[in-house]
């Protein structure tokens, strides 16, 4: 009897303290979205600048983090480089708000609806321009979101078979596997959204290169604290390092709209990186795409020294076979 529950119980409590960690991370999550440090350049005479931010501090304070920019073609550096998602012009002209349509639907659309918003309360209309879109087949990003959870979770769920099925296995063939496994994800990943979306233009081989990247620092993660902690190490390593990413990172919303312990943690963990990656080299020229692989190449090297420790461990408990 005792032999049995030992075989039952564990998997029913294990699945069950996951349902309710998810649901829980996930309702936090969602309850109560607000814009928080949209990245706005602001181009415009000093004291209508000042006065329009004066404005935002008080009526929504913390959506927004203004940069003042001396002249359009800074701010549009700017906007290309990634360190700001929009800028607004103000001038005889009229507002003008430029937003980069790849930082997201939500960031452009909480954008667009605020300063439409302000400025039509005083009797002026804003012109939005948007530059660096999404690709026509793909114009919400979606499937590129999509292909950063495949990736991630077939990468963990191959890692969990190659731990099961190889035990016996060297460190150089673990290293192999999931060597082999993130470039065969990426090019499969990539290729299949190319086939559904049509082309993502010239940065398809970069950003392939940043999914195969972003599979192999899960995998060796996943590989790692199987090695040292054995299958409990496997629901750990996809604990965090895939469901907890996926969900700090906001998905195709982005975390700018999560609490504060979800936006801290969000850039320091796989999917956001992944996926902030793969839009820098498709849709900025590769702007942005440095911080977020020196992310995933920090979690690479983190499971790769699981790994070699797990493989010590594993050599020290064998048994040594001592002379007849």
């Amino acid at each position: 009897m005792r032999d049995r529950m030992e075989q039952v119980v564990p998997p029913l409590v294990g699945g069950l303290v996951l349902l309710v960690a998810l649901v829980s991370l996930i309702g936090v999550a969602i309850r109560d979205p607000r814009p928080h440090d949209i990245a706005v350049g602001m181009v415009g005479p000093a004291p209508a600048v000042q006065q329009l931010k004066t404005a935002f501090a008080s009526a929504a304070p913390g959506a927004f983090a203004f940069t003042g920019f001396g002249s359009e073609a800074d701010a549009r550096a700017a906007l290309d480089a990634r360190a700001v998602d929009g800028y607004l012009v103000i001038g005889p002209g009229g507002p003008r708000l430029v937003v980069a349509g790849a930082a997201g639907d939500t960031v452009t659309g909480v954008m667009t609806t605020a300063f439409g918003n302000a400025f039509r309360a005083q009797g002026a209309t804003v012109t939005v321009e948007t530059v660096h879109p999404f690709a026509s087949g793909d114009p919400h990003g979606l499937i590129l979101f999509f292909v950063v959870v495949a990736v991630l979770v077939s990468t963990l769920v191959a890692q969990a078979l190659a731990m099961a099925r190889g035990a016996g296995a060297g460190l150089g063939t673990r290293v192999g596997v999931l060597v082999a496994f993130a470039v065969l994800a990426a090019l499969a990943g990539m290729g299949t959204a190319v086939l559904i979306a049509g082309d993502y233009g010239s940065g398809f081989w970069a950003a392939t290169a940043v999914v195969a990247l972003g599979s192999a620092a899960v995998g060796a993660v996943v590989a790692g604290c199987a090695r040292l902690l054995g299958p409990p190490g496997i629901g750990l390593a996809g604990l965090i390092a895939v469901l907890l990413a996926l969900v700090t990172s906001g998905g195709p919303v982005g975390s700018q709209l999560l609490p504060d312990a979800y936006r801290v943690l969000a850039p320091w963990l796989p999917a956001q990186p992944l996926y902030s990656g793969i839009r820098g080299a498709l849709y900025f020229d590769g702007a942005g795409v440095a911080g977020p692989a020196l992310a995933l190449t920090g979690w690479l090297v983190a499971g790769l020294v699981l790994l070699v420790a797990g493989e010590a461990a594993a050599r020290r408990r064998r048994p040594v076979a001592r002379p007849a």
